[in-house]
């Protein structure tokens, strides 16, 4: 009787590929696929609040926003994750295809499904990106926005406040808090 043989590796070139064959969208990690779930309507009005806002106050920088479908190098061929918003300054990135390398900032908007994840292990690999210097979390259910900033080696936590404006320091942008919830309701 022959023996299961183990299975050869998900690679993330293996995973490039395959991704780019499938109708739904799948982020990878340490060569494991993920399948996205569909959005709420409110995930997907504050998502594009913020990504319209940073697009009407990037015009004219080299500093260009990009929402959904674009997938982000969190790791070296360790993980692709695909954020809600992300802003880049990279040349290179502004001609990528597939996924973007040098994001300076990165939204995730949160569910009661991906929460914990995204706080932990998807932050934990985004901080590995040197290039990151603002991650932000939004909870529609909470209309609550966490801000963390690059600080050096560590990172900074504001929870921004109701009315507050998001201060984005790093690409010299603020959204007002009404912005980022506006139709979210």
């Amino acid at each position: 009787m022959a023996l299961p043989q183990p299975a050869a590796p998900f690679t993330a070139a293996d995973y490039l590929q395959w991704e780019a064959a499938q109708p739904d969208k799948h982020e990878y990690v340490r060569g494991e696929t993920f399948a996205m779930g569909g959005a709420s309507r409110r995930h997907v009005t504050i998502a594009l609040n913020v990504a319209s806002a940073l697009d009407d106050v990037l015009e004219g920088t080299p500093c260009r926003a990009y929402m959904a479908d674009m997938k982000v190098q969190a790791a070296e061929d360790e993980a692709y994750f695909y954020p809600d918003v992300l802003v880049t300054c990279d040349p290179a990135d502004h001609r990528a295809d597939q996924f973007m390398r040098a994001p300076t900032l990165i939204v995730e908007v949160l569910s009661p499904a991906t929460a914990a994840y995204d706080r932990g292990e998807k932050f934990s690999a985004y901080r590995r990106l040197a290039s990151l210097q603002d991650f932000v979390l939004i909870d529609p259910d909470l209309r609550r926005i966490e801000h963390y900033r690059r600080q050096g080696e560590r990172w900074e936590l504001q929870d921004i406040a109701p009315e507050q404006a998001l201060e984005l320091q790093s690409l010299d942008v603020t959204i007002p808090w009404q912005r980022v919830f506006r139709n979210a309701d």
